[in-house]
């Protein structure tokens, strides 16, 4: 188990959680010595970079854009002589990818892993009433053994490069909000929810992990605050009675509030705004509160110009504007969990996530989207590193579950992206994984992986993990492109006939398709790159998508231009957004905005 809770900062009663936001000390590290200068006591120079955000784009060096290697952040922060008694964390929303973190010098944690958060427990060593130096090594270093896969080489001139396994760029640092916290030595630790609709109640079962031994009390306020259920005991069942369904843009919220009691004195407090849903899959349906639902929506990333991957809450409002008004009502957190805030937002304007672990670049090619219809065999869990690598991928299943299940706006989990599956020995790994994914989630929601364009019947030997079939598919882009787009169409169907003809009663997404578009790029007859090709594609692929009863969601890629490595088959980056990099429409918006306010929520059902 985790040995530092995922539950979100924020100040209660009884917890006070303090943003370390802002501009840190920063330093690159090409020549490893930050240890061996004493760097964890302090950084060398002035320089200042925000947090969070990627480091690479602020600067105007190549050298810095495309570093490798170790690099520095420092902040000094005063802890208050109130909070001595509690225990102290300092909380990292992602490190990437992996980090060790220093406090007054002494090393206190590290972390593996560049999308999730992570603890170090300060406790012992913080000075109350003083400023306390916090000092943190990042690595971005892409390996084989840690999601997202890649490979690290080193120049001729001896500076290193991350080669990706996958076509976006390798941002990192610190790109997600750090808090100080205090919380009592005997807190909440883990809420797991479950929901079950009786008529026009329901039944919240409810278990939470506490620190300590003290009973514990829970209270369900609507969202006018009036009281509708109550319980004690850190297991049981909360009894709502006539129940607001959180619905796709229809999203009611409860607030669920924890109290651990001593008498009359509270210990700990904690909230958590839920949502009452269940979903399921059935046959080849998907089911919100028992009700079929179409997904239309979006593979998207957090990336946006100047800080990249970095958390910025303006672009996430302008992201969520866009989905209302092109009609969206569903994301796949491609090809990371994201910030969140995002989740949150998510929640409140009743969007569906499906939730997606780093796991991509387990396909072994710096040019996969090239390479995944051409019938390449990587071989890739044959590697003797493999073992390492499933132990990286189980730790980051679990924070994930760990930190998103009680989201109303999660309805499945994506456990991969695009990975090879042409050979045996990638069965036991998916079990493993697939297994370890329903174990953890209370909810057992369903559970899939984006299969790649190699991954078809008679090739693909783990498409019967997958609860929800997902496909990223690129007929009439990789495949027969341009005026050969009517060979396209055969061929897609003729896959999509051989899915049809397994009879796997599953319901199929697509969790990708789409083509590069320039957004200055107009061209009558069409040509590739063109505005009125994207239109052409996507009349093409929605005539497909309409021709199977089985296909029950479209999430097209991408939904904004974003950042990839640069190469001669990127311009600038992966230019199939709907949207452009600055969040204004392409063509092909009007296109997708009229087809999805037409398309009734259970379509198919």
């Amino acid at each position: 188990m985790l040995n530092y809770s995922m539950l979100y900062p924020k100040t209660t009663v009884s917890r006070r959680a303090v943003s370390m936001d802002g501009m840190w000390k920063f330093h690159l590290d090409a020549m490893e010595i930050g240890e061996k200068e004493g760097w964890t006591e302090g950084l060398p120079g002035e320089e200042r970079i925000p947090v969070p955000a990627s480091f690479q784009d602020f600067y105007t060096e190549k050298d810095i854009r495309e570093y490798a290697g170790d690099l520095w952040y420092e902040k000094d922060v005063f802890v208050p002589g109130e909070w001595e008694g509690k225990q102290i964390l300092v909380r990292f929303g992602a490190a990437t990818h992996r980090a060790s973190v220093y406090v007054n010098g002494l090393k206190i944690t590290e972390h593996e892993g560049g999308f999730l958060p992570f603890c170090a427990d300060v406790t012992e060593i913080v000075r109350y009433n003083a400023h306390n130096k916090v000092v943190v090594k990042v690595n971005n270093e892409l390996t084989v053994t840690n999601i997202p896969c890649g490979e690290t080489i080193t120049l001729s001139n001896g500076k290193k490069m991350a080669k990706p396994y996958f076509d976006f760029f390798n941002y990192s640092g610190l790109q997600r909000s750090v808090y100080l916290m205090a919380v009592p030595k005997e807190s909440v630790f883990d809420i797991d929810l479950d929901y079950e609709l009786c008529g026009d109640d329901a039944k919240v079962s409810y278990e939470i992990k506490t620190t300590g031994e003290h009973p514990v009390q829970l209270t369900l306020l609507d969202a006018e605050g009036n009281k509708t259920a109550e319980a004690e005991g850190k297991k049981g069942v909360l009894n709502v009675r006539n129940a607001r369904l959180w619905n796709v843009h229809d999203a009611y919220l409860y607030r669920l509030v924890i109290r651990i009691m001593d008498e009359n004195e509270v210990i700990d407090e904690y909230e958590e705004e839920i949502g009452i849903r269940t979903v399921e899959v059935q046959g080849t349906k998907i089911l919100l509160n028992g009700k079929p639902i179409y997904l239309k929506g979006f593979g998207k990333h957090e990336d946006s110009d100047v800080v990249g991957r970095g958390f910025n809450i303006g672009v996430m409002k302008r992201d969520f504007e866009l989905m209302k008004w092109i009609g969206a009502n569903s994301l796949r957190t491609s090809h990371y969990p994201y910030s969140e805030e995002i989740y949150q937002m998510a929640d409140r304007e009743g969007f569906l996530i499906i939730d997606e672990v780093p796991a991509v670049g387990l396909f072994a090619s710096l040019m996969n989207f090239m390479e995944a219809s051409t019938g390449k065999k990587t071989a890739f869990f044959e590697k003797e590193t493999t073992p390492i690598l499933l132990q990286a991928h189980l730790k980051a299943v679990e924070e994930m579950i760990a930190r998103d299940k009680n989201h109303p706006s999660v309805i499945a989990w994506s456990l991969l992206n695009e990975p090879d599956t042409s050979s045996k020995a990638a069965v036991p790994y998916f079990k493993e994984v697939f297994e370890k994914a329903h174990e953890l989630d209370v909810q057992k929601r369903p559970r899939t992986f984006a299969l790649i364009m190699n991954s078809v019947p008679g090739v693909c030997q783990c498409y019967q993990f997958s609860d929800i079939i997902a496909l990223n598919r690129y007929y009439g882009w990789y495949v027969k492109g341009g005026y050969e787009l009517v060979d396209a169409e055969e061929l897609f169907r003729k896959e999509m006939d051989a899915w049809k003809d397994l009879n796997l009663d599953k319901p199929f997404i697509f969790t990708e398709y789409g083509a590069d578009t320039l957004g200055e790029e107009h061209k009558l007859p069409s040509v590739m790159w063109s505005q009125e090709y994207q239109k052409e594609y996507l009349e093409m692929t929605n005539k497909v998508f309409d021709s199977y009863d089985f296909i029950k969601g479209e999430q097209i890629w991408n939904f904004a231009d974003f950042q990839t490595t640069e190469g001669i088959l990127r311009v600038n980056g992966n230019k199939k957004g709907v949207f452009t990099r600055q969040r204004q429409p392409k063509d092909a918006a009007y296109l997708l905005k009229k087809r999805w306010e037409e398309l009734p929520l259970d379509y198919k059902g």
